[in-house]
């Protein structure tokens, strides 16, 4: 399509109080690796769930493929913070990458050959298919967040959504999981939140850092001054050194 994939115009919300976000406007072209960063209620989260349509903006409007965020859902993939199943719940894997075909098929009989060969497509892309038939609550941390990658993959997405993806793993399984997030974006728009605005910056194409407004900035343009607008004046910004 021309134009933005995702086009939010003076959109705000609130939830029973001051407002969460106020008079955002975000654009994202197609292709595009985008982070969202800001401090905790800052509205990172509920800028998610109206570009999901999980909740309707109090003004302004949300666009998603040229369509309501609610008729754009199924060429989404989300991957949630916290997955939405208990650690002890008894499913495998595959049981779990292959939620990502919910909606996207037959209602009714169960999933077809072609379900179970995306997902298994989905798991080899993110190097889980080696547990396929393993229970849920013997996957490490990492494992788990790659395992919830591939569920939101078996769905086909064009926008792949991420909310923090990486805030309970160890920082060598997060860059194991942003170098993945890196070869998706070869086919796929991303927009992933992140506490760790030093580490994603060399990943993203641009930063959009988030405090009930939103102000957008090219990775380049990250500094000190920045981060400490964002998060105030007691906040230091920790620098990381990768090698690309």
């Amino acid at each position: 399509m021309s134009g933005p994939v995702i086009d939010i115009r003076g959109v705000s919300y609130a939830y029973d109080g001051p407002a969460v976000l106020s008079n955002i406007d975000l654009q994202v072209p197609a292709g595009e690796f985008l982070g969202i960063v800001g401090p905790n209620a800052g509205g990172k989260s509920t800028l998610l769930k109206l570009i999901l349509g999980l909740i309707e903006p109090h003004a302004g409007q949300v666009r998603v493929l040229g369509r309501s965020p609610v008729r754009a859902r199924r060429s989404l993939g989300y991957v949630p913070q916290y997955p939405a199943f208990a650690r002890d719940f008894p499913i495998t894997v595959e049981q779990v990458v292959l939620m990502g075909r919910l909606g996207t098929g037959r209602p009714f009989g169960g999933y077809s050959a072609a379900d179970r060969a995306i997902a298994r497509r989905a798991m080899t892309e993110t190097e889980v298919d080696h547990l396929a038939g393993r229970h849920i609550q013997h996957l490490s941390g990492g494992q788990l967040q790659r395992v919830l990658v591939a569920r939101a993959l078996a769905a086909e997405p064009q926008i792949l959504l991420l909310d923090e993806p990486t805030a309970n793993i160890d920082q060598r399984m997060e860059s194991d999981i942003f170098d993945l997030l890196r070869s998706l974006n070869d086919r796929m728009t991303i927009l992933v939140v992140s506490h760790d605005v030093a580490f994603i910056s060399g990943y993203v194409h641009r930063v959009a850092c988030l405090n009930r407004t939103l102000v957008c900035h090219d990775t380049a343009a990250i500094d000190g001054d920045t981060i400490q607008n964002l998060y105030g004046e007691d906040v230091r910004m920790v620098a990381h050194h990768h090698s690309h």
